[in-house]
């Protein structure tokens, strides 16, 4: 099943069932064109993974971790499905195709093989990285965490939707430049949810977004991003600068 957060004609938010364009709540359906669509989730923050394929660490030169490499996002990152994002001043600033985690209950020190338990769902991100500032700073707050950083949609699919070796895609302006597939994670969404309720306690609607593949490169000005994952769809938005 696919879930779509939206806001309908009469201004209320709504969460319904998505299907062919359109979503469905308390026995009305809307064309998705005709609602504002909203992120699939609002978490109260949002546990980035880096590193977690082999061939991005390798194509940025830096090792391969020997645990999860962790920094977090607020919720003034989150952007939706069709939203623009401002580019940050003159900076170069690279696009990361991700898988998101959704979070569905309160968790912590959960268990490897009890982990799927406490995942809602899944859905697409793109880590929108300011590169020239992430290379001066160590804890990557102008890097990862400006506003819009973090585009999440434009659905959540449940578990059951999402194969195991899900595809990831990454188009800009309709040219592919990232494609891989989650049967690459260095480390599984299991492991990375033990990982992190070990230090955390996690909410519902919490966001991991699991690692990039190899292939980011430049985010210009007016550019279109598409990010596909495999049995979620795929969320779109734009660059500007000001």
């Amino acid at each position: 099943m696919h879930w779509m957060r939206f806001r309908d004609p009469a201004g209320a938010v709504r969460r319904g069932e998505y299907e062919d364009g359109t979503v469905s709540f308390g026995g009305r359906t809307y064309d998705v064109d005709d609602v504002e669509v909203l992120p699939p989730a609002e978490p109260s923050k949002v546990v980035c993974v880096g590193r977690n394929y082999a061939a991005h660490a390798e194509e940025r030169g830096e090792e391969v971790p020997d645990r999860p490499l962790l920094f977090l996002k607020p919720p003034n990152a989150v952007a939706s499905d069709g939203d623009t994002v401002t580019l940050p001043g003159d900076n170069y600033i690279e696009h990361e195709a991700e898988v998101a985690v959704v979070i569905g209950e309160q968790c912590r020190n959960v268990a490897v093989e009890d982990a799927l338990d406490v995942v809602a769902g899944y859905t697409a991100a793109d880590d929108v990285s300011n590169r020239t500032d992430q290379s001066q700073e160590k804890n990557w707050v102008r890097g990862k965490a400006f506003d819009g950083a973090c585009p999440l949609g434009p659905v959540l699919a449940t578990p059951d939707e999402v194969p195991h070796d899900a595809s990831v895609e990454l188009r800009v302006n309709g040219e592919t430049r990232q494609s891989s597939s989650i049967e690459h994670f260095i480390f599984t969404v299991p492991e990375l949810v033990a990982e992190i309720t070990e230090y955390m306690t996690l909410e519902p609607g919490d966001v991991i977004i699991t690692g990039t593949p190899e292939g980011v490169n430049e985010l210009e000005d007016g550019d279109s991003v598409e990010v596909e994952v495999e049995g979620v769809g795929t969320l779109s938005h734009d660059v500007e600068r000001r």
